[in-house]
């Protein structure tokens, strides 16, 4: 709970800095790249989570591997503050509270959706449009195939899931039918 917060007190931060220049996406990129590097190296993960290794060693492998990548110079400082703050473990937390502020100023929904089959490309267009007027912002929408849906579809927008499958009927007919008895 306390990483969540101060979590949140550096994507707010950071958050900040990209408004006045008006490059929310990109810099969320850039940080994304740098996170991809650790998550691809469970030991360069792992090192730098670690206590027993010390803050100068930790932040020469944070800037040498900040050399290999091309970031803007204020990402990269961000980074190099977090690995002097001890909190460049938190990275991914961070980056996660990050996007939220960001699809929030932008007016954007991260919407995964779950279907027994493939989606036509006029049907997925159709869904996408519900969405967006249902949300009021610019979905951008994630398909994935569940065949044990059985059929019908599932919705995830934020934390609100909208559960149409054929499967989730069922499992609500067994119940009733089990109440009954």
């Amino acid at each position: 709970m306390i990483s969540s917060t101060i979590a949140k007190r550096y994507a707010r931060a950071f958050f900040e800095i990209a408004g006045e220049e008006k490059r929310y996406e990109e810099y969320y990129h850039e940080l994304g790249r740098f996170s991809a590097v650790f998550r691809e190296n469970k030991s360069l993960e792992e090192f730098l989570a670690n206590p027993i290794f010390a803050q100068p060693d930790k932040k020469a492998v944070v800037e040498s591997v900040l050399e290999k990548i091309r970031i803007s110079p204020l990402t990269a400082n961000f980074l190099k503050l977090l690995a002097d703050k001890r909190r460049i473990e938190i990275l991914p937390d961070i980056e996660r509270c990050y996007r939220e502020l960001m699809d929030n100023a932008l007016k954007k929904a991260r919407v995964t959706v779950k279907t027994a089959f493939p989606l036509s490309g006029e049907l997925s267009r159709r869904l996408q449009s519900g969405l967006e007027e249902l949300t009021g912002k610019e979905v951008e929408m994630t398909v994935l195939e569940e065949p044990s849906l059985i059929g019908g579809i599932v919705v995830r927008v934020g934390d609100t899931l909208y559960d149409g499958s054929i499967r989730a009927q069922l499992n609500n007919i067994r119940n009733l039918l089990g109440e009954e008895i």
